[in-house]
């Protein structure tokens, strides 16, 4: 059947191929016809067309088009820059879930067990699972009647994941890693509702008053989850806060914003993008200012502490409150993702998105950071290595207590007593220090805050083919399970588009 259809599969393909290049380039060809030159795009398109026929004739078997289509855009997309790509719909309705910050679950993270086992690793606090009596550490032997034997944790999430208002099942074996107690086999029916996707890791008070939050990405609701966090704290009566940006790669454009106005007076400068100039000479552009008045007064102190990690959005946050001298920066050069990407719908594939990057951000420096970075005001080093076990430590010390998920291990600094092969966090401990030295903010600003235009500058042409060639932000350091990122992550900045939800 598939060689009878194959020319006509064909001339298909490449129609929609041709099309959705003219749709890519914005009436490329009519642009430059106005402008005087010849452009044979159908003659550079035939290339493709040759390809497309020889492997629908010529492969040793019937290939999926569908895929063939797929991987076509994809290439397309790559072959513009490392941010930009096609999303298909399974992609979309994933990175909509993330930038939403919420699905539709059962409000569980899983992971597999040192057996193999398919085990919760925390029911989120007063999720339907949590209501339901799923407990930590449960084994899920079945959903809905379908053994998690040999399945991974992707497609067990696939399985546990469904419509809010649905049911889902759940066989649980209880009790097998308690010494002298008999494993029990339990079962729950378990109705999915709205579980939000949380942006703050950490949020607790250290020693002196000093409150710490670590911010992970950038949803749709992480400036609310942020306020909450600062009214809390501060409540506690809090001398100073450390914002940690560190392994942040990013998110929404306009959550970054709405952080700023947690911090920064109204109508204050975050960012201004700017895209491809039109035939009239003009750019795109978008300006983005605080509209609220600021949940932290102006005058309590406030680190934010950044690394190689830190990027989009994390970057716009770190850019405008270093300029503005609303908060010292601490660390080392941030990633340097100065790019802005939108998601446009396509009607064809079904479902499916492109990720285009359509405009660089500025900096109130008035500079693009663009494969650059900003430079910190205090620098505090901390090698890959480093990372890694502070990583490690930080897990461990919940791993077996989830509820001590606020009460993280960072070495001395969260009060942690030295014991052997620990790492201590300098960079988190050198902000802390820092805040110590004087309460007073504006005699800290006086002593460590730089010249933004020293710190913000533009990338060179050697520095940015570099940084094309490195590490996309989040790369670096493996993260424990329950914190790791889905495939799609980490998000890029990205310019929300039209609501496509149904």
């Amino acid at each position: 059947m598939q060689k009878k259809t194959g020319r006509s599969e064909f001339l298909s393909l490449l129609c929609f191929l041709v099309a959705a290049v003219l749709i890519l380039t914005n009436g490329f060809v009519a642009r430059v016809r106005a402008q005087a030159n010849e452009v044979d795009v159908y003659g550079k398109l035939e290339p493709i067309g040759d390809v497309l026929d020889t492997i629908l004739t010529q492969y040793y078997k019937d290939p999926d088009v569908d895929k063939i289509v797929e991987g076509a855009l994809q290439g397309m997309m790559v072959s513009l820059d490392k941010h930009s790509s096609f999303i298909s719909a399974e992609a979309l309705a994933a990175l909509q879930e993330d930038t939403e910050g919420e699905f539709d679950g059962i409000g569980v993270t899983i992971r597999m067990d040192d057996d193999g086992c398919i085990s919760v690793f925390q029911p989120l606090p007063d999720s339907p699972a949590a209501r339901a009596g799923v407990r930590a550490f449960d084994r899920i032997l079945k959903i809905d009647g379908v053994s998690t034997d040999g399945i991974d944790l992707s497609e067990a999430a696939k399985l546990i994941r469904g419509p809010r208002g649905t049911s889902v099942h759940l066989t649980l074996q209880r009790g097998y890693n308690e010494k002298g107690a008999e494993p029990e086999i339990v079962e729950v029916d378990v109705k999915r509702g709205k579980i939000p996707l949380e942006s703050v890791k950490e949020s607790r008070l250290l020693e002196g008053g000093i409150g710490y939050i670590r911010l992970y990405d950038f949803k749709k609701r992480t400036a609310e989850e942020l306020a909450t966090d600062i009214k809390k704290l501060s409540d506690e009566g809090i001398t100073g806060l450390v914002l940690d940006l560190r392994w942040n790669s990013g998110g929404l454009l306009t959550a970054s914003k709405e952080v700023c106005e947690l911090f920064l007076p109204k109508n204050t400068l975050v960012t201004y993008t700017e895209g491809r100039k039109k035939s009239s000479g003009n750019a795109e552009e978008m300006k983005l200012h605080t509209e609220k008045p600021p949940v932290l007064p102006d005058n309590s102190p406030m680190i934010v502490l950044v690394n190689e990690q830190t990027a989009s959005s994390g970057e716009i946050v770190t850019g405008a409150l270093q300029f503005w001298a609303r908060a010292l920066i601490v660390g080392v050069n941030t990633y340097g993702k100065g790019s802005v990407q939108t998601i446009i719908p396509l009607k064809n594939p079904p479902n499916s998105a492109l990720r285009l990057t359509t405009a660089l951000y500025y900096t109130p420096a008035q500079v693009t950071i663009h494969n650059q970075g900003i430079k910190p005001d205090v620098e505090a080093p901390m090698d890959l290595e480093q990372q890694r076990k502070l990583w490690e430590q930080m897990y461990a010390s919940y791993e077996k207590d989830p509820s001590m998920v606020n009460q993280q291990n960072h070495g001395a600094v969260t009060g942690n007593a030295p014991a052997e092969g620990a790492v201590e966090d300098v960079q988190l401990q050198r902000a802390v220090e820092i805040l110590r030295e004087d309460p007073l903010f504006e005699n800290l600003i006086k002593k460590y805050h730089k010249d933004p235009h020293e710190t913000q500058v533009a990338a060179t042409e050697e520095d940015a083919k570099k940084k094309e060639q490195g590490l996309a932000p989040g790369e670096a350091i493996k993260l424990p399970v329950e914190e790791k990122r889905s495939p799609l992550l980490p998000v890029p900045e990205v310019v929300p588009a039209p609501d496509t939800s149904k």
